[in-house]
């Protein structure tokens, strides 16, 4: 049966109503949506819509996240006659205007986070998705009691999808029913699914791409639709694990992604793991293209039983998917089907089903669709023609004209040939080559992927220049940390070079300009080639970039981090670690111990933080994988959710810190004995020597010889401080005090952990949970020891006086101890970061009188706060460091 329009084709199939039609992941759940409860809300909205006014050919604009209510108003607002318009959440604003003014939408349905992004001038009504029936401005209140027969036609334009604007402004491209509709019955027709399967589309729903294939087909079949709380790595895996889904819809870079981490994961296994896993894989390989037998899924059974059950099959489009890497994941036990399309045939072409898959091609031609290549056999632009190709762009006449001819046929842009089995190759796409005045043309992606394989370069793009071609390209962070300048610029080269010394000479680029955000990208990974050559321009000449000393912008991110940024957690760390690191050059790519500066024991006031600020528990393991802001972002997207009440929850466990203590971390507080005291009282001698012959100290005030135990809230400037303060303890105070230090550092090695257990130094641990750290801190107290504990976390840079993280507020408030305030002066030029000797002079040292933790406030921040001003109160004016 073929369907004539969007409504006729989710109709077509005698299926139940009590199936489930959409599982919808939330944060730590899910919610089911019954097939006749998702359609019966379709068709309450079209009736809504309706009686609000809306006529047949009205532009309804939809731009919010991947929900199930967006579903339900992509379908609604078709069967009212309506003309869809999914928009991007992340385009560019400049975009955003240009798509609202060429469509001019009546309705905008959207949500309360999203409605600052619409421009001023646009007039419509807006509703918001993510508001209840108790707000007026509430989508729900379009909802009607009943719902009501659908007012569209085949020849009605269903939706208006717009182009992701590689090659300038996106155009608008109008989709009739019958467009979408032939297409997604031919694909059904293929049997690539059925109705037993269930689809997790990790896509955002605006791209025809997953909105025919991902929404409507599965509708169709009657396959659930599966959608991640997120479009984020971890969120996509739980998605894939608890959704049971056995069909994943993405693209190439998603997959490039999933591999990536695999093989990360693996390699940091060790060698012997590494060397085990290749092995096998390439054991699958030659079974499948040998005897064609099929062991991925026995020889990596661990793999499928933690990442995804009952996945089966694995479906790339929006671009080319490379061979090896299909072969891999084909290895790994997936089958792998590819496709071909673009948004202006609705959008599939070809396909490439499993059984007979063709990686290195684009596939054979849907039915219904004729292909032919008009020139060379070996080099023609593909054209095709059939019922799922646009009537042309909306309000771009002379666009369409360069498009269409009289009979059809439609020119894709690409580059192609068929092969005799009528399997259709892809060169690369028309719009993107560069035509040199020595008639030479030059393919850029090729040179771009050439040049990628360098490992100082992250990101490429080529361009013409003078009639020659040049480059942008991103360098990779490490090699950012390494070198800069002149130099930086010399290291690039050398690798460009090198990595395009194998081209013919007019592919290789002349002139190279170094950026040091990421290349303008559309949401697909697609290189925005006349952004390209604005920033370019931008550039100038001479010396890299040094970047700005701010958090980059969101909209100069990659699009993989943009994604990242679509969970709300995420962007709520985002949010407060731009708001920590106002004054830094922060980027996802920021390490966090080499750029900003995280030792000690800020890692514990990250973390709660995170549990504060966010909502969000971190793992006692994730923090150790952390060395990247994408990193923490990512653990950020899979971390559980914190219980309500956090730092009252803290404090209630930290009444009872012991149970929060392995052994090994009791043995941490065991008395030292006489052997170690004694080594103890030798090194104690040596530093005070070494203190006494280097520098002129003087101090001011004096700790308390008698009574319970106390904090010492030093400043920090310099890994001097801790030796500086021994000259101000007496043994007996030093024999029965700890330090609070960093195992990165101080537990690095079992010398370091020997010298740390003598002198009575407690491992702050990166890689566990801040409960575990500040239990050995209150334990120590509780058993009637004293502690050092350096409130600003890290040593400052510039000698100014940091702010003071709350964890010395929670440490107070779970044992309430006299703190008291040090000021320490001169240390910072005596021996600042990155000095392997100390310089003699004078140094200073200021002790405050004991605080009452209850005189400092009720809250870690606000305890925090008032003893930085304490310390700070003990300096001379102008003194820094």
């Amino acid at each position: 049966m073929t369907a004539s329009d969007i409504n006729a084709l989710l109709g077509s199939r005698e299926l139940p109503g009590a199936r489930e039609a959409l599982l919808e992941m939330t944060r730590d759940g899910s919610r089911s949506w019954r097939r006749e409860e998702l359609l019966d809300m379709a068709g309450r909205l079209s009736a809504g819509l309706t009686a609000a006014g809306l006529k047949t050919g009205d532009r309804v604009a939809l731009m919010a996240p991947n929900s199930a209510p967006w579903v339900a108003v992509a379908l609604g607002v078709m069967r009212a006659g309506g003309v869809l318009v999914p928009l991007d959440t992340q385009m560019p604003g400049e975009d955003l205007a240009h798509a609202l003014n060429d469509c001019r939408p009546g309705t905008i349905l959207t949500t309360d986070k999203l409605l600052s992004r619409l421009p001023k001038q646009i007039e419509a009504d807006v509703w918001l998705l993510d508001k209840d029936t108790t707000d007026d401005r509430s989508w729900r209140n379009l909802v009607a009691d009943s719902p009501a027969p659908t007012r569209a036609s085949s020849q009605d334009t269903a939706a208006i999808f717009y182009t992701s604007g590689t090659t300038g402004p996106p155009k608008g491209v109008p989709l009739s029913h019958a467009n979408l509709a032939t297409n997604v019955q031919a694909l059904c027709d293929q049997s690539l699914a059925e109705d037993r399967d269930r689809v997790l589309v990790p896509l955002p729903f605006h791209h025809v791409y997953p909105f025919t294939v991902g929404i409507l087909t599965p509708l169709t079949l009657g396959a659930p639709l599966i959608i991640p709380y997120s479009l984020v790595g971890p969120q996509i895996v739980r998605a894939l694990r608890d959704g049971e889904a056995t069909v994943m819809l993405g693209v190439p870079r998603l997959y490039e992604a999933i591999w990536t981490a695999l093989e990360q994961r693996v390699t940091g296994r060790g060698r012997t793991a590494a060397r085990l896993f290749h092995g096998m894989l390439r054991v699958s390989m030659m079974a499948r293209r040998g005897p064609g037998w099929r062991l991925g899924r026995r020889l990596f059974a661990g793999l499928h039983r933690r990442m995804a059950p009952r996945l089966r099959l694995v479906v790339a489009g929006g671009a080319a998917l490379d061979p090896g890497l299909g072969r891999r994941l084909q290895a790994l036990g997936w089958e792998v089907a590819t496709g071909y399309g673009l948004s202006e045939t609705a959008p599939i072409l070809t396909y490439n089903p499993p059984d007979r898959v063709r990686l290195e091609s684009a596939g054979l031609p849907l039915p219904g669709v004729e292909l032919a290549i008009d020139g060379q056999e070996d080099a023609g632009e593909v054209m095709a023609r059939g019922p799922n190709v646009f009537a042309g762009y909306l309000n771009l006449p002379e666009k369409s004209r360069e498009v269409l001819d009289d009979d059809g046929w439609f020119r894709t842009g690409d580059t192609g040939w068929i092969d005799e089995d009528g399997f259709l190759h892809l060169g690369g796409r028309t719009s993107a080559m560069i035509l040199l005045s020595g008639g030479e043309n030059v393919d850029p992606e090729k040179v771009e992927k050439q040049m990628e394989k360098a490992p100082e370069i992250r990101e490429a793009g080529v361009l013409a220049h003078d009639d020659r071609l040049a480059a942008v390209v991103v360098p990779e962070p490490e090699l950012l940390r390494e070198v800069e300048g002149d130099e930086l610029n010399k290291r690039l080269k050398s690798a460009m070079e090198t990595a395009t010394q194998d081209l013919p000479t007019h592919h290789r680029p002349g002139t190279l300009k170094i950026s040091l955000d990421p290349l303008p990208r559309t949401r697909l990974g697609k290189l925005r080639r006349h952004k390209l050559e604005e920033r370019f321009e931008d550039l100038g000449e001479g010396a890299a970039p040094k970047g700005e000393a701010k958090p980059i912008d969101p909209e100069a991110m990659g699009p993989e981090d943009q994604q990242l940024l679509s969970d709300p957690s995420v962007e709520k760390a985002w949010q407060y670690l731009a708001e920590r690191f106002h004054d830094r050059r922060l980027t996802p790519d920021s390490g966090l111990y080499q750029d900003l500066g995280l030792d000690s024991l800020a890692w514990v006031d990250l973390t709660l933080a995170l549990r504060d600020r966010i909502g969000v528990e971190m793992e006692d393991e994730a923090i150790s994988r952390v060395q990247s802001v994408r990193d923490l972002l990512r653990e950020v997207a899979a971390a559980g959710e914190a219980e309500q009440g956090d730092e009252q929850d803290l404090q209630t466990a930290l009444k009872d810190p012991e149970q929060h203590l392995d052994d090994a971390a009791r043995r941490w507080l065991a008395p030292r004995g006489s052997i170690r005291q004694f080594i103890g009282l030798i090194l104690l001698g040596i530093t005070r020597l070494g203190i006494r012959l280097l520098y002129r100290l003087e101090v001011e005030g004096r700790i308390p010889r008698q009574g319970g135990p106390y904090v010492l809230a030093p400043r920090h400037l310099s890994a001097l401080d801790p030796l500086v303060l021994t000259r101000v303890l007496t043994w007996r105070q030093i024999r029965t005090l700890y330090w609070a230090g960093w195992t990165g550092m101080m537990f690095s090695s079992r010398l370091a952990r020997t010298f740390s257990r003598i002198v009575g130094i407690l491992p702050i641990d990166p890689g566990r949970s801040p409960r575990r750290s500040l239990a050995l801190a209150v334990t120590s107290l509780e058993r009637g020891h004293s502690l050092v504990w350096f409130p600003e976390g890290r040593r400052s840079r510039d000698g100014r006086l940091q702010p003071f993280r709350p964890g010395i507020g929670s440490l107070l408030l779970a044992r309430p101890a006299p703190v008291i305030p040090v000021h320490i002066e001169g240390t910072g030029k005596a021996l600042p970061p990155g000095r392997r000797w100390p310089r003699p002079g004078r140094l200073r040292i200021v002790i405050g009188e004991p605080l009452e933790p209850g005189s400092l406030g009720s809250e870690p921040r606000e305890i925090a706060r008032h003893l930085q001003d304490a310390v700070a109160a003990l300096g001379e004016p102008g003194d820094t460091r």
